[in-house]
């Protein structure tokens, strides 16, 4: 069966990347939705070339112009409503939710609310609402299949195994642009600096969420959810060379893991053709090349983040939502040049320390937390000038 996909943040990083893969298996899958921020000239050549039935933009504006360039090509829809429109599109029964940050949400709830497999490479729509998105995926008997090379590591080594057998899994982590640099070296340290990330080729936002490694500290949240697993239970590593995504230790002292060149076609392509295996045209891994691997514990006083992370996904309720939006915003200043790298850490426990966490929320109360501490960030930056 042809898999009728829609790609929520199709100009990004994944985005193109699994309109790669989809374009090398025009038999197997098929573009009908697509969604994109402000990238109006990527997507006319997507359009062009993938042929979708609907497309939703940023604004009205934006979605007005490009009706005009692509009259009876395509549909076109705008803004938060039209991303969710996009993701439950009728002929899609496959959606890669790809799009950065707490806006994937209700597209994704919506999306398994309408009977839609998820390809997930949000990892916040898990930090945010976790509890709400897996119970809801339980009921519809829906699986969510993980985008993240770390996440779709995990879910390989489980297949066939059973949870409870599993002693612990460990992430690997590659330490993100800054992994041999102090605390005191860090001060200087600029965006460009900073965007350098040494094995992987990903946006910006997760690029700075991998320097600091809050990106880590966000995917131990987030397989929480997805393999119900504690937090005792998910330990963290660092493995310089991005060979090795992933491990699950068993009882029995057995460690299966996933291998393979850093490239993110293959978790991609893993999730849109599961259960089965198709060819890729991606470099495999040769050890012999390799020589070493090398791997070590994190320092919890040197990355910061990745122990506030743990400690908001241990207490729950709306911790990880407010450690969620706050980090957006602050990332996003960064990126502007407002704010210095070595600060991000001590501005986002500001916001934390300052929110009553709610237990067991709504999904109403989720959103309202996170603007309130986008609220609050902005306002903790406006104070210092930033």
């Amino acid at each position: 069966m042809v898999k009728r996909i829609a790609i929520l943040g199709s100009t990004g990083s994944i985005g193109t990347q699994t309109l790669e893969v989809v374009e090398s298996h025009p038999e197997q899958f098929q573009v009908v939705a697509l969604t994109a921020g402000n990238s109006i000239s990527l997507l006319k050549k997507q359009i062009d070339k993938y042929h979708p039935k609907i497309v939703s933009v940023k604004t009205k504006e934006l979605a007005e112009t490009l009706q005009r360039d692509l009259v009876g090509k395509v549909k076109v829809v705008y803004g938060e409503e039209g991303l969710v429109e996009a993701a439950v599109y009728s002929d899609a029964n496959f959606v890669v939710t790809a799009v950065v940050g707490s806006i994937g949400l209700k597209p994704t709830i919506q999306a398994i609310e309408a009977g839609k497999q998820i390809g997930l490479a949000n990892k916040e729509t898990l930090v945010t609402a976790g509890h709400i998105v897996m119970d809801l995926a339980r009921k519809r008997n829906l699986p969510i299949l993980p985008i993240d090379s770390e996440h779709s590591a995990i879910f390989q080594s489980l297949n066939g195994e059973k949870l409870e057998q599993v002693r612990r899994i460990i992430l690997t982590a590659s330490g993100g642009s800054f992994r041999n640099k102090t605390r005191e070296q860090l001060k200087d340290v600029t965006v460009e600096d900073a965007l350098k990330h040494p094995n992987w080729s990903m946006g910006a936002k997760i690029t700075i969420d991998s320097a600091t490694m809050m990106n880590k500290g966000l995917e131990v949240i987030e397989a929480h959810w997805l393999f119900d697993m504690p937090f005792e239970k998910i330990d963290v590593m660092i493995h310089p060379e991005s060979i090795i995504h992933s491990m699950v230790e068993y009882k029995d002292s057995a460690v299966i893991a996933q291998l393979g060149t850093p490239d993110m076609k293959v978790p991609i392509q893993y999730a849109l053709s599961y259960p089965n295996r198709v060819e890729l045209n991606s470099e495999p891994v040769d050890l012999t090349k390799i020589g070493s691997l090398h791997f070590s514990n994190p320092d919890f006083d040197r990355f910061p983040s990745l122990k506030i992370a743990y400690q908001c996904g241990k207490k729950g309720g709306t911790m990880p939502t407010i450690l969620n939006a706050a980090n957006e915003v602050v990332v996003a200043a960064f990126l502007q040049g407002r704010v210095p790298f070595i600060e991000i850490e001590s501005l986002i426990q500001h916001v934390l320390d300052h929110h009553d966490a709610i237990q067991q929320p709504s999904l109403e109360e989720i959103l309202e937390a996170d603007v309130w501490a986008r609220r609050e960030m902005m306002n903790q930056l406006k104070s210092k000038g930033w």
